[in-house]
């Protein structure tokens, strides 16, 4: 979100969200869970594969670590309901900061999403409402 040349369209206001959203989640959501995983990170059916050893995941391009939650953020909200010990309020952030990833992606200059000045301004008001649903708006 600092490479102002990759995203040229994004107001300055709109930067400081998600740049601030970026780095402020992921500190906080890096210095408060001690109890880290191998993650998914964006686990959908399309990157699972069902073998005779139990499930795969493919496309490894987004696997990091953190919490559990930050996968969870990634699924349907009565998902985590089924987690034993799922931390709700983490996983708001998580939700927060996904979506904070993928507007920021958006912005890029090379981005070709079709409607996406329209998408781009959505995207802005999801980042904004999961930052007043985990009260950090």
């Amino acid at each position: 979100m600092n490479d102002r040349e990759n995203s040229t369209e994004l107001p300055d206001s709109d930067r400081e969200l998600l740049s601030g959203t970026l780095s402020g989640l992921t500190a906080r959501i890096g210095t408060e869970n001690a109890s880290e995983q191998l993650l998914r990170g964006g686990p959908c059916p399309g990157n699972l594969l069902n073998t005779r050893r139990g499930p795969l995941f493919v496309d490894l391009a987004t696997y990091c670590r953190g919490p559990v939650e930050f996968d969870l953020a990634h699924a349907p909200e009565e998902v985590a309901k089924h987690y034993a010990g799922a931390d709700y309020g983490l996983i708001h952030q998580c939700r927060a900061l996904n979506w904070a990833m993928f507007w920021a992606w958006r912005w890029r200059q090379d981005d070709q999403m079709p409607d996406r000045a329209r998408w781009r301004v959505a995207g802005l008001h999801r980042v904004r409402t999961a930052l007043d649903r985990c009260g950090l708006g």
